[in-house]
């Protein structure tokens, strides 16, 4: 992986995290918790959106969309697995 790959998945991940955490939260968690949201995210999302015949494309766009979509998911349980 080259250093422009890894810059292109830390602002992917905390553009991801940061929708995330106003989609579901109403805030964000800072730069490094965003990022950690994010890419988790990302790895949420290509487990369970394949699954369930939803594809987004190509692209940094696609990847955003992608990974905020994990994200949310991530989040969701968290906040449900809070409240038990």
């Amino acid at each position: 992986m080259g250093i422009e790959s890894l810059v292109v998945m830390l602002l992917v991940g905390a553009v991801a995290g940061w929708l995330a955490g106003k989609l579901v939260s109403g805030s964000g968690f800072g730069l490094l918790g965003n990022i950690v949201v994010g890419i988790l995210g990302a790895f949420i999302a290509s487990l369970v959106l394949p699954r369930i015949g939803f594809a987004v494309g190509g692209g940094v766009v696609a990847a955003i969309i992608h990974s905020t979509l994990g994200a949310v998911i991530l989040l969701v349980i968290a906040r449900v697995l809070k409240r038990a």
